[in-house]
C-alpha cells in the first residue's frame, strides 16, 4: 500500500480524496495555484506546494510542476480526481516514466477509450449495443451523404474530450454543413483534435451509467446504475440511484453489458460505462469514462462502498475482495450539484466571498464541499462549489429528504442554484421519474409560456 499520495486537483474532490487517504493512514500532498493559497485542501493535506498562477494552464494542468512536486515530496502515487488531468494519457505516461503510480487506468487505456470512435468500434465487436451512426469522417461531402443515410435528427460529436463540447445537434440537411464545421472547430480548439463522427439522435432518452471497479487480475464488479438525465447544456445537475426507469431485468442486462465492455479492453481501476435508454427500454453504449465521476457519492450511499479507497487499493495492486454477488443497493440516493451561478439570469457564474454558510445534517445527509465561511470563490475554475447527497429507504423519502436538506443549506455572499434544485425536485416529471435528457429545455419552454400567460399574452 502507498504511504504518500499526491492529489493533482482542487476543490471538493481534493478534500474528498484527502479524507479517504486519512482513513487509510496515507499521508497526502496537495498542489495549489496562487489563487487557491487559502483553499481547504491546502490546509488539510500533510504537505502543500504552490505550482503556478491562477489559470489552470499555469497550475493544475502544469504536468512538469506536478510531477516535480511528486518526486521532491516522495509521493508514490498521484490521484487525479476528475477533470483536469484525470483523462490525459500524456500525463499518465509521464507518471510512468517518473516511476509514480497513476491512480487510474493506463495511458494506453485512456487513449483507447478517450477516442470515442474507436471505443464504439470496440464495443460493437464485444457485442455491446451501440447507437447507430458513423465512424470518423473528415470530408464534409461524404459526411453529408452519410448523415442522410443515418437520418435526422443526428449528433455530430467530437472524438476526443467531453463536457458537452464539440457536440452539435442537426435537425435537417440544411443545418448540416454549419453544424459539422463548427463541431470540428470547437473540438480542435478544446481538445486539439478536430475529428468528429455522427450518431443518430435518440429522443426521448434517459442517460443511465453503470459504475465499475476492475482490479489488475481481471476481476470486474458493477456497483449498479446512476441516472443522470437532469442536464443543462450536457452538464449534469442531479443524479440518482437506482434509476426510476430501470426494471430488474434491464438492470441485469445493462450491468452485464458494462462488465463485458470493461473485460473487452482489459480495464483497470474505477470506470463508468454510459448508456442511453430509449422509450422502448432499449439501451445503447454512449461512452466509457476512465476516471472517478463527480456523482460517485450516489453509488457510495446505496452500496456502502468507498469508491475512492478502492481506487487506491486497486492501484497499489490489491485484489477486489468484494464479489458481484455481495454488491447490494440499499434504498435510494440523490445528489444535487450546488453551483456558484445565477439561475435567474442565464446562469451567470457567481464568485465572491461567502459571508455565512450553514450545512444541513442528519442521518444519511452528506455535503461534499471545500467552501467555508469567509472563503472567496475564485473566478478561474468550475462553478461547482459542493454536492449535496442524501439516502433514504425509498425514492419518495429521498426526494423529501433532499428538499428538506436543500431548504436548510444556507450560503450567503454569492449566487448559487439551490432554489433551482428545490423547484426541479417538485416538478411532476421528476417526482414520477419520467423525466428525460430534454427535461431542462422543456421546463424552460414551459416556464416561459406560463410567464406569458400570467402577463396576458396567451397568443405567444
Amino acid at each position: 500500500m502507498f504511504s504518500k499520495i499526491l492529489i493533482a486537483n482542487r476543490g471538493e474532490i481534493a478534500v474528498r480524496i484527502i479524507r479517504a487517504c486519512r482513513e487509510m493512514g496515507i499521508s497526502t500532498v496537495a498542489v495549489y495555484s496562487k489563487a487557491d493559497k487559502d483553499a481547504l485542501h491546502v490546509t488539510m493535506a500533510d504537505e502543500a506546494y504552490c505550482i503556478g498562477g491562477a489559470q489552470v494552464s499555469d497550475s493544475y494542468l502544469n504536468m512538469a510542476a506536478i510531477l516535480e512536486v511528486a518526486v521532491v515530496s516522495g509521493a508514490q502515487a498521484i490521484h487525479p480526481g476528475y477533470g483536469l488531468l484525470s483523462e490525459n494519457a500524456k500525463f499518465v505516461a509521464l507518471c510512468e516514466k517518473c516511476n509514480v503510480e497513476f491512480i487510474g487506468p493506463s495511458a494506453e487505456m485512456i487513449e483507447r477509450l478517450g477516442d470515442k470512435d474507436e471505443a464504439r468500434r470496440t464495443m460493437r465487436a464485444a457485442g455491446v449495443p451501440v447507437t447507430p451512426g458513423s465512424d470518423i469522417i473528415d470530408d464534409i461531402d461524404e459526411a453529408r451523404e452519410k448523415a442522410k443515410e443515418i437520418g435526422f435528427p443526428l449528433l455530430v460529436k467530437a472524438r476526443s474530450g467531453g463536457g458537452g463540447r464539440g457536440i452539435r445537434r442537426v435537425n435537417s440537411v440544411e443545418e448540416f454543413d454549419n453544424a459539422f464545421l463548427s463541431a470540428k472547430a470547437e473540438a480542435q480548439s478544446a481538445f486539439g483534435d478536430g475529428a468528429v463522427y455522427m450518431e443518430k439522435y435518440l429522443f426521448p432518452v434517459k442517460h443511465v451509467e453503470m459504475q465499475l471497479l476492475c482490479d489488475k487480475y481481471g476481476n470486474v464488479i458493477c456497483l449498479g446504475e446512476r441516472e443522470c438525465s437532469v442536464q443543462r447544456k450536457n452538464q449534469k445537475l442531479i443524479e440518482e440511484s437506482p434509476s426510476p426507469a430501470i426494471t430488474p431485468e434491464i438492470r441485469k442486462a445493462m450491468m452485464e453489458a458494462a462488465a463485458k465492455a470493461a473485460k473487452a479492453v482489459g480495464y483497470e481501476n474505477a470506470g463508468t460505462v454510459e448508456f442511453l435508454l430509449d422509450k422502448d427500454k432499449n439501451f445503447y453504449f454512449m461512452e466509457m469514462n476512465t476516471r472517478l465521476q463527480v456523482e460517485h457519492p450516489v453509488t457510495e450511499m446505496v452500496t456502502g462502498l468507498d469508491i475512492v479507497q478502492w481506487q487506491i487499493r486497486i492501484a497499489s495492486g490489491a485484489k477486489l475482495t468484494v464479489t458481484q454477488d455481495r454488491v447490494f443497493m440499499h434504498g435510494n440516493a440523490i445528489e444535487c450539484r450546488i453551483n456558484a451561478e445565477d439561475a435567474e439570469h442565464d446562469f451567470r457564474p457567481g464568485c465572491g466571498t461567502i459571508d455565512f454558510i450553514h450545512v444541513p445534517g442528519g442521518p444519511c445527509v452528506r455535503f461534499d464541499t471545500a467552501i467555508y465561511q469567509d472563503y472567496s470563490v475564485p473566478p478561474y475554475y468550475d462553478s461547482m462549489i459542493g454536492k449535496l447527497i442524501v439516502q433514504a429507504r425509498s425514492r419518495e423519502l429521498a426526494i423529501r429528504k433532499m428538499k428538506m436538506a436543500l431548504s436548510e443549506l444556507t450560503i450567503h455572499g454569492i449566487k448559487h442554484n439551490r432554489d433551482l434544485h428545490i423547484d426541479i425536485l417538485s416538478d411532476p416529471q421528476f417526482v414520477n421519474g419520467t423525466y428525460t435528457t430534454g427535461f431542462m429545455e422543456e421546463r424552460a419552454v414551459r416556464l416561459e409560456y406560463e410567464s406569458k400567460q400570467r402577463e396576458g399574452h396567451p397568443e405567444e
